[in-house]
């Protein structure tokens, strides 16, 4: 993957990360061990056609992607599940983010007993270079979590969509 790539990333990750610890100590919950938790991800133009973040790739601003949540809740008698389906769009910097308020009985899926998992899905793209899903839907993720802040961060792939002809001029032609 390209370097470049990763570190727009990681800056984008570690910021919403710190900015969101910021926010959860500013506004504890009292007398509770309950999580808020955050989707997010994002969305980028292949121009390449290729499935990766290249040197002529960009992030796209304004792309709608629906996220699919489920989550178990961790009760002693019962076995509830939380299901919600919301869209989003992207920021100027191609992210999409989800916040959940802490919800009693939701916490973290570090634990392998817990059941929890997100999808995103693209819907649409603002570009009219770039509207051709690429890699449309994901549910891998990365799951941080801050103990002290009670705060956890569901990050996804990142998804992308693709012009409708490759740019031969900027990437060569196709092997």
């Amino acid at each position: 993957m390209n370097p470049l790539f990763l570190l727009v990333i990681s800056s984008l990750f570690f910021q919403s990360v710190y900015l969101g610890v910021e926010a959860a100590k500013a506004k504890p919950v009292k007398g509770t061990t309950r999580s808020q938790i955050i989707v997010m991800g994002l969305v980028y133009c292949d121009i390449c056609s290729n499935n990766t973040f290249s040197r002529h790739s960009y992030f796209i601003p304004g792309a709608e992607v629906k996220i699919d949540c489920i989550f178990q809740a961790v009760s002693p008698r019962t076995s509830e599940h939380i299901s919600f389906s919301v869209n989003r769009t992207t920021n100027k910097y191609g992210v999409y983010k989800l916040e959940i308020p802490a919800v009693e009985g939701i916490k973290c899926a570090q634990d392998s007993a817990i059941v929890s998992s997100c999808q995103a899905t693209l819907m649409w793209s603002s570009s009219s270079v770039c509207n051709v899903p690429g890699y449309k839907s994901t549910s891998d993720e990365i799951t941080v979590k801050s103990k002290q802040a009670n705060l956890c961060i569901y990050s996804l792939n990142a998804l992308n969509f693709r012009p409708s002809k490759r740019e031969i001029t900027l990437c060569g032609k196709k092997n």
